[in-house]
């Protein structure tokens, strides 16, 4: 037993990440005009910034700094002001010492790193409108490439995600797909809009003429009501040839729902998800329930302790971001490498205070 980690499913996947040398970390950016919408978000100081997120996030998982903005992201829901989770990320990431990548799957605004682009210049839109993603294919099929090209030079790949209004376009997806999703899908602030987030996917779905159902193509659903970022991890997780850990938390189970849309028989045992137990102890969301209607998935939650830690972190506890640029699954890799939880949570404290 691993303090600080509790699976739900099958540990024998762990088993196997423990023995593993030459893992790669992951995050993908991308950007959704859903996330203007106010009071959908808190992933940003104000919703005009939540466009400035992504790029910040890279920015700092890859150099420590924030350039593509005077501050570091940071949610500001109310009296409480919480640090950005690309700050668990770049904590857990760097103490185990793994090679780490962004992924441009589609962000508004660009960050000052060097980045894999496959957005073609294109970023999400208004899911309200019916048309959120140009060309989403064409973002899966280049994603599988290029997790078929790491695996060839690593032994696992973790990968998250930095997508504020995600869990929203997300419901979109796992909604068009045929899923009972709504009411279940987590949020980065301590209350849950689901009415909002119920009507804005209807409306979507609506203006696109879609009526949900198992059956629909998912490039349509997505092109629809989804988000650059969802095809492109579903891409390098069907692309890939070892091992997956999907960072995150309820937006990446509507990865998963395009990958069984996609390919009904996908053996799902040799990924799993890896995210933080703030997102499944959520009691306004229910990631295990949308996994289990998915396929046998595996969840492991890592929980940080952060009820032990500076006065930022200890928000996490209190409902606030809860996931987000990979954390859960950073610290789930730190795991995987030997790393304490408390190691892992001096890391980040120590992150936090440089930034």
């Amino acid at each position: 037993m691993i303090k600080g980690l509790k699976t739900y499913g099958s540990d024998k996947l762990i088993t196997k990440l423990q023995k593993l040398e030459n893992p790669i970390f992951i995050c993908t950016i991308a950007t959704t005009k859903t996330s203007e919408i106010p009071g959908l978000t808190g992933a940003g100081a104000t919703p005009e910034l939540t466009k400035y997120t992504p790029a910040g996030d890279a920015e700092l998982i890859l150099e420590g700094k924030v350039m593509c903005m005077e501050d570091i992201p940071q949610t500001v829901i109310g009296e409480a002001v919480t640090p950005t989770p690309s700050v668990l990320t770049k904590g857990s990431i760097e103490l185990c010492e793994a090679t780490k990548m962004v992924l441009n799957a589609g962000s508004e605004i660009k960050p000052n790193v060097d980045v894999f682009d496959i957005s073609d210049g294109n970023f999400g839109q208004d899911i309200r409108t019916g048309k959120a993603v140009k060309n989403p294919e064409a973002i899966f099929e280049k994603a599988f490439a290029l997790g078929s090209i790491l695996s060839e030079n690593h032994d696992y790949i973790v990968i998250g995600e930095s997508l504020a209004a995600g869990t929203t376009t997300a419901l979109g997806v796992l909604v068009g797909l045929g899923y009972d999703a709504k009411g279940k899908v987590s949020g980065c602030m301590n209350t849950n809009p689901h009415e909002m987030k119920n009507k804005i996917v209807d409306e979507g779905l609506a203006n696109a003429n879609i009526t949900p159902s198992k059956n629909n193509n998912p490039f349509e659903v997505v092109s629809a009501v989804g988000d650059p970022m969802l095809p492109a991890v579903a891409g390098v997780l069907m692309g890939a040839t070892v091992p997956v850990v999907l960072a995150g938390g309820t937006q990446l189970t509507a990865a998963c729902a395009i990958v069984k849309s996609l390919e009904p028989e996908f053996d799902f045992s040799n990924m799993c998800i890896a995210t933080t137990s703030y997102v499944v102890s959520d009691e306004t969301a229910d990631l295990l329930n949308i996994s289990e209607q998915i396929g046998d998935i595996t969840v492991n939650a890592v929980n940080p302790f952060f009820e032990e830690s500076m006065e930022g972190l200890k928000n996490y506890t209190k409902g606030y971001i809860k996931e987000g640029a990979g954390a859960g699954g950073a610290m789930f890799l730190a795991l995987m490498r030997g790393y304490s939880i408390d190691q892992i949570r001096e890391a980040i404290e120590k992150e936090a205070q440089n930034n």
